[in-house]
């Protein structure tokens, strides 16, 4: 039974069924093909019989019954020179049940009529007409039994499906053997792979290696390997992350107790008298609490708690005077300029933190690529609203992202927009943005500038977690 459900097994029994059936397309016209030679055999030995009546015109009863014994009729007749004309004939047992004129019969009507003889048991008189050999005269006619006849096909067509049966079998063990050597065999090579890779898949050892011969089986094997490969970088990338995330869960803890006490100081900052303190001393104090946030979304987002953005309205142009404040302390204005152009009315329904950060890390990647280049350049800032969405833009005037970044953006450890980074910055942008219901697009990129677009819905987002 398991021999019949492997893929061999059933070939095996489908190599037989197809060579009996074309051996059963072969035995109709070859048992119809015998029927016929069989008449044809019997008419020219009456025709060599009545040889004897042409000789002698005269002979014995006893001569004659012997001719048509040898000959296997009953009776011969022979038209010569438009003259019909009974040569030889003996008793018929019973009347003459068909007649069969070989001299115009097409191959449908032969493997009908020898079908016919093989499925009718019953002895008949037949009559036989058709063409007289050797020029002998113009018809030769012949009564016949159909038992002899009958006999004779079944013994020939019992040794045709004998023949048939051996080189089916034959057939069907050479393809047997052939299909375990070039299918069965590699198939199950690649079986074996997929099992000792599902035991151990971060084992890069146990990527298969194509090496079949059949090109469908290669292009199986190779696209296999691709998936393992692909799989065990997965699975080595899951695992760094999760290690990854146990240390900023740690680091995160500990710097949120340094920034606790560093937020009790600006609190005594805010008391001074100084202009240039009481004016930087805010955006100190609000750098510090989104850090704190910051912090505490970490240890949630490592104990899987990571709530969904929490919604408000606000004016977008006070975020994005935040965001560009804090990048213009950290380069000078004769390398990077910046520039907003946000309605001082636009107010939007979003998690303020969530869009600060996401603001924020556009910008700095945007403000590190043109500092890489080695030239001056702009970064802008803008935002509108049509009737479904708010869209707010960061373009820079920079090189261009790399080819790596644009095939891996917005994944993690795939490598960054600018040398060394990790691009996680993106992956948690478009994470967070994702949360609102919204969308982080790249909408253009080439060597004169970067664009990124953020789209969000103004539909109800009160169910987002």
């Amino acid at each position: 039974m398991r021999l019949l459900n492997s893929l061999s097994g059933r070939f095996l029994i489908l190599t037989a069924a197809f060579v009996m059936l074309a051996e059963v397309l072969i035995f109709v016209p070859s048992v119809a093909r015998f029927r016929a030679d069989f008449l044809l055999s019997h008419l020219e030995r009456a025709q060599i019989a009545s040889l004897a009546l042409l000789a002698d015109e005269i002979i014995s009863p006893d001569l004659e019954e012997e001719l048509l014994i040898n000959a296997g009729v009953f009776n011969v007749v022979l038209r010569r020179d438009e003259a019909r004309q009974l040569m030889l004939s003996s008793p018929i047992p019973y009347p003459i049940a068909d007649t069969f004129d070989l001299r115009n019969a097409n191959a449908f009507r032969l493997i009908g009529d020898a079908m016919h003889r093989l499925i009718t048991p019953e002895p008949q008189v037949i009559r036989v007409i058709g063409d007289p050999v050797r020029m002998g005269g113009l018809i030769i006619e012949i009564t016949m039994e159909t038992a002899q006849l009958r006999n004779a096909m079944l013994d020939y067509g019992l040794r045709i499906l004998l023949l048939s049966a051996v080189i089916s079998l034959f057939t069907a063990v050479l393809l047997f053997l052939a299909v375990r050597r070039f299918l069965v065999k590699p198939i199950k090579r690649v079986v074996d792979h997929m099992k000792s890779y599902a035991a151990e898949p971060e084992d890069a050892r146990r990527v298969i290696t194509p090496s079949a011969g059949v090109t469908e089986l290669r292009e199986a094997e190779e696209t296999l390997q691709s998936l393992q490969t692909q799989l065990t970088s997965a699975l080595k990338q899951k695992e760094h992350l999760a290690q990854l995330g146990g240390a900023v869960a740690k680091i995160s803890h500990d710097l949120r107790n340094i920034l606790t006490s560093a937020q009790l100081f600006t609190d005594r900052i805010e008391m001074s008298e100084d202009p240039a303190v009481k004016r930087m001393a805010p955006k100190l104090v609000s750098s510090i609490t989104r850090a704190v946030h910051l912090c505490e979304s970490t240890l949630a987002y490592g104990r899987a708690e990571e709530p969904g953005p929490t919604l408000s309205r606000f004016a977008l142009t006070e975020i994005v005077s935040d965001v560009i404040d804090s990048e213009r302390l950290s380069v000078g204005e004769n390398q990077v300029s910046f520039s907003e152009d946000v309605p001082s009315k636009l107010v939007v329904r979003a998690d303020a933190e969530h869009v600060y950060r996401v603001v924020a890390n556009l910008v700095r990647n945007a403000r590190q690529a043109i500092i890489s280049s080695g030239k001056p350049g702009e970064i802008n800032v803008s935002a509108h609203e049509d009737s479904d969405s708010w869209i707010i833009r960061i373009a820079d005037t920079g090189p261009g992202l790399p080819p790596k970044a644009q095939e891996y953006l917005f994944k993690p450890f795939k490598g960054g927009a600018s040398k060394g980074g990790t691009g996680l910055g993106l992956s948690i942008a478009a994470e967070l943005i994702r949360g609102h219901g919204g969308a982080l697009m790249l909408e253009r990129t080439n060597e004169n500038g970067t664009v990124f677009c953020i789209e969000l819905p103004k539909g109800d987002l009160q169910n987002i977690s």
